[in-house]
C-alpha cells in the first residue's frame, strides 16, 4: 500500500478495462494478481519519457514455463512526479514470429 501512496497521485485514472479508477483499486488488482501468480515477475525492456508521460515496454511472465506477455504501459505524471493516469496494451508472446525477431 505504501508503494501506491508513493507513486499514485490523489487522482488515479485507469484505462485498463479490467481495473477501476483509484489507488485502492490499483492495489487490490495487484494483490489479486500476485496472490494467484506468486512467481509472476516483469522485466522492463524499453522506456521512453516525454513531458509528463512515460512509456514502458515490459515482458511479464507468471512462471518459468510461461512465454509471457508483452505489455506497453503508458503513465501520466502530475507536477509532483506522482502517477495520475495509466493506459496499457497487452499481447501474448507467441512461440515464433513471421520475422524471426523476438518481441523484445
Amino acid at each position: 500500500d505504501k508503494t501506491a501512496d508513493y507513486f499514485d497521485g490523489d487522482t488515479y485514472i485507469q484505462h485498463n478495462p479490467r481495473v477501476p479508477n483509484g489507488k485502492e483499486a490499483f492495489v487490490a488488482a495487484f494483490r489479486q494478481i500476485f496472490a494467484q501468480n506468486p512467481q509472476r515477475h516483469s522485466r522492463i525492456t524499453q522506456s521512453i519519457a516525454e513531458g509528463d508521460l512515460v512509456a514502458l515496454h515490459v515482458h511479464t511472465v507468471t512462471g518459468p514455463q510461461d512465454r509471457g506477455v508483452a505489455i506497453v504501459d503508458i503513465f501520466r505524471f502530475d507536477a509532483n512526479g506522482k502517477i495520475v493516469e495509466h493506459w496499457d496494451v497487452i499481447q501474448p508472446v507467441p512461440e515464433s514470429t513471421a520475422s524471426g525477431n523476438t518481441m523484445f
